[in-house]
């Protein structure tokens, strides 16, 4: 092993103090959800929304003064970016930050401000490499490495110490993998304090880079994903070892799951969880099976989501769950008949959003109109009526996607 558990009870005396105990709290409405009973570690708490500051401030806390003088650098996608920044900045130490440029512009503007110099290089974490060792080896600067460093692991594992003396019945943690310092870290400590518990990992579908090499598989890796704080291309050479021995299995999450993910944290729980965030989440919605019954920690590791891409996921919840509802109807075209199918839908209780007449085409006589409508529903069953309604009504609605609709 990397590292032991007494690495990681010397981590938690460095960050003690400086970095927030976060609370861990019983989620029922999450268990409703899962059929698991599920509490929340709520790292999205500590100042720069992530448990990076954890691992960061260990690394940090550990340099000489001639490393400190001469600066740090780092590669990340964003939270390990915004922890290395925040605490060098603390810690009066220089630091380049280099980027991918794909990075979600919160997480840039997060970092900058902090005072780092940020690099924005490449489309990946994984094509930051070349122009973050140009940079090191140019000035002389000590790599803060995002997963795969002995200290950023320890640090990292000083979650499952709280966890487990918050609610020392816990029997599953459910742990988000990009290079698996996370898992690592919590595995470890987990495993020493009680050598029964299950440690399960969730990676992004599009990114199975662990997936892989436990399983000698080579699916695809690569894409545009909510997760792009798990986003990573390269195993840990450090953290495969440790997942390899203590980790049950590693479950692997669609983007579709991650939306969902996101949305119950923020719906249900009334707490900001970015996609890599909630992965563990995700991967118990995808196999619920896999959890019923039994008590689970989930660490919420991330918040820092973008704003528009939030609202982007809760408007396609509500379209999954049919609470949002677009359909396109034929109508004929003369003065009143919008009225009456606004009064109509208003009797049936749908709320309009959206109303779009359709006039050119061909499939339309001369004298009719296609009017596309997207109304919010109470739920499914209540959509289903008012399409109905409009049927019998004779305005013939075909469904369509509320997406298409709202463009």
């Amino acid at each position: 092993m990397s590292i032991s558990i007494k690495d990681i009870e010397a981590a938690r005396g460095v960050i003690a103090g400086t970095v927030l105990r976060t609370p861990m709290l019983p989620a029922p409405k999450l268990s409703a959800l899962t059929g698991a009973q599920i509490f929340v570690k709520y790292e999205n708490l500590q100042v720069t929304n992530s448990f990076k500051d954890r691992g960061a401030l260990v690394k940090l806390a550990s340099l000489s003064e001639a490393e400190r003088r001469r600066g740090v650098i780092a590669i990340s996608a964003g939270n390990h970016a915004q922890a290395v920044a925040y605490h060098a900045a603390r810690l009066k130490i220089p630091a380049v930050i280099v980027m991918p440029v794909t990075t979600p512009f919160v997480k840039v503007a997060a970092t900058r401000s902090h005072g780092a110099e940020v690099v924005l290089h490449g489309e990946s974490v994984s094509e930051c490499q070349s122009r973050c060792e140009e940079i090191q080896s140019e000035r002389g600067l000590t790599l803060v490495h995002p997963y795969d460093d002995a200290r950023i692991i320890a640090g990292q594992g000083t979650i499952a110490l709280e966890m487990l003396e918050d609610e020392p019945g816990l029997d599953t943690l459910v742990i988000p993998i990009g290079g698996g310092g996370l898992i690592a870290g919590n595995a470890v400590a987990a495993k020493a304090l009680k050598p029964s518990i299950d440690i399960v990992g969730t990676e992004a579908t599009l990114y199975p880079a662990v997936w892989n090499a436990l399983n000698g598989a080579s699916l695809p890796i690569g894409g545009p994903t909510l997760a792009e704080g798990i986003a990573v291309k390269n195993v840990g050479k450090l953290t495969l070892p440790v997942i390899r021995e203590l980790v049950s299995e590693v479950i692997l999450v669609n983007e579709a799951e991650l939306e969902r993910a996101v949305n119950a944290y923020l719906t249900l729980q009334k707490t900001m969880a970015e996609g890599a965030g909630a992965a563990g989440l995700a991967a118990m919605l995808a196999r619920p099976d896999r959890f019923k019954g039994r008590k689970v920690g989930l660490i919420l590791c991330g918040g820092n989501i973008d704003p528009r891409i939030l609202a982007s996921i809760m408007v396609r919840e509500l379209d999954r769950d049919s609470r949002i509802v677009s359909f396109r109807l034929t109508i004929p075209d003369r003065p009143g008949v919008l009225g009456q199918i606004a009064t109509r839908l208003g009797e049936l209780g749908a709320n309009i959003l959206e109303v779009d007449h359709r006039r050119l085409f061909l499939d339309v006589p001369a004298k009719g109109a296609k009017l596309d409508v997207t109304v919010e529903t109470r739920d499914a069953a209540h959509a289903e009526d008012v399409i109905n309604a409009m049927a019998a009504d004779g305005y013939q609605p075909v469904r369509i996607e509320t997406g298409a609709a709202m463009e």
